[in-house]
């Protein structure tokens, strides 16, 4: 009987010994630079056990552009304003080392890495071990494409352009070297055919702005429990903007504007399209080659311009059955504030009153507009947004993987 317990209690301590040799996590992200780090604060702070694994012994420093930043890199930016003395690793390191879901293993290469169920398993050369249920690569040095047979992933941003609907799917907005920003990067430019939970960055442009898309996608697949290729847009999109990250690139409305939220949906929905130009040549965006890094183009919202009925019309039909017999009727080109009440309570079956009145009381106060409320001004881009998004609500209606609409 002896020899007996003493041989289950060796075997519990071994158990023990080896769970300890053993980190699980829910997300594991493989690299050093801005792109890890975006995806490891955000899948961090989106509630998911996250763990980075680099080779190095710090982060690598993120470039800052003097334009238009948001989410992450915005906040990154503020820490070290706050700090101007200290090295950016070290702002970054006392950030990370804040996060209560974040661990940072720094100075060590894996030595395998496959797949582990529906999940992963990397041994390391300290002799431990993470089990992941969801991997992000962004790795520079090739070792995770040798380790998983991938190729080099190529050119994941695009132009933003309104040819077709792949606007509606974007995560994040690129922003370019000179201050501008016109690319976006689509949900659905993070995945490989047949690869489950996993998420790839193209690690020879890294972003912050990338990474932090893919934060979100990651923990998104593991707080629902779910595969990557049943990722939900509307909740990634929409967790995305409430950590303050712009997924359209209007580089005229900051994250700071009262109002940016509401512009940012009305802007993956289509209704209000930016203006886009070259930032010094006024051509087409179409004939631009443009990259997060280096675009030369602006996407302008212009929310104190006026909307007209021509411009929304099609979009809004798009959505809303319903608005085909309300632009039938209605014969004027611009869209006043009573003609856009009136639209939402016909296309959303509300009481134009009670909405009427609900809008005098929060005009100045909830949507701080700094002009009187009068139902025969024609309305501005900014107001349409605001009251299109709260009493319609477009960014509910679902699409699918290209953009297009759900009946």
């Amino acid at each position: 009987m002896k020899r007996g317990f003493l041989l289950v209690a060796a075997g519990i301590l071994l158990a023990q010994v080896g769970s300890a040799q053993t980190i699980k996590t829910g997300v594991l992200v493989i690299g050093n630079g801005n792109s890890a780090v975006g995806a490891a604060i955000q899948s961090s702070v989106s509630g998911v056990k996250t763990v980075i694994l680099m080779k190095e012994a710090g982060f690598e420093s993120p470039p800052f552009s003097n334009g238009q930043v948001s989410g992450l890199a915005a906040d990154l930016l503020k820490r070290k304003q706050a700090s101007p003395s200290s090295n950016i690793n070290d702002v970054l390191k006392i950030w990370t080392d804040s996060l209560k879901n974040l661990t940072v293993i720094k100075n060590t290469p894996f030595t395998k890495l496959k797949r582990s169920g529906s999940g992963w398993s990397v041994q390391l050369s300290n002799g431990k071990s993470i089990k992941a249920q969801v991997l992000i690569h962004a790795d520079r040095s090739g070792s995770v494409d040798a380790a998983l047979q991938l190729q080099k992933v190529q050119q994941q941003w695009e132009t933003l352009n309104y040819e077709t609907n792949t606007y509606r799917t974007s995560i994040a907005a690129g922003t370019g070297s000179n201050g501008t920003g016109t690319t976006i990067l689509s949900l659905y430019q993070l995945f490989l055919p047949d690869q489950e939970n996993l998420i790839v960055l193209n690690t020879e442009s890294q972003s912050i702005t990338a990474g932090q898309a893919a934060g979100a996608t990651a923990a998104y697949a593991v707080f629902f429990k779910a595969k990557t290729s049943k990722s939900n847009l509307k909740t990634i999109q929409g967790e995305l903007i409430n950590y303050k990250l712009s997924v359209m690139p209007f580089t005229d409305v900051s994250s700071l504007d009262s109002n940016w939220k509401s512009i940012q949906f009305i802007g993956l929905s289509g209704f209000l399209k930016a203006d886009l130009s070259s930032a010094d040549r006024g051509e087409s965006v179409k004939s631009i080659k443009s990259t997060e890094n280096n675009g030369q183009a602006t996407a302008i919202f212009g929310p104190d311009k006026l909307v007209s009925a021509a411009e929304i019309a099609p979009t809004v039909k798009e959505y809303y059955y319903k608005a085909q017999i309300w632009f039938d009727d209605y014969k004027q080109s611009d869209m006043t504030i009573g003609a856009t009440l009136g639209l939402i309570c016909f296309v959303g079956n509300k009481s134009l009153e009670n909405t009427r009145n609900e809008v005098i009381k929060k005009w100045g106060t909830v949507y701080h507009f700094k002009t009187a409320f009068d139902e025969k001004r024609s309305i501005s881009r900014r107001e349409f947004s605001v009251l299109v998004n709260e009493y319609l609500k477009p960014f509910n209606v679902n699409i699918d993987n290209r953009g297009r609409v759900l009946r």
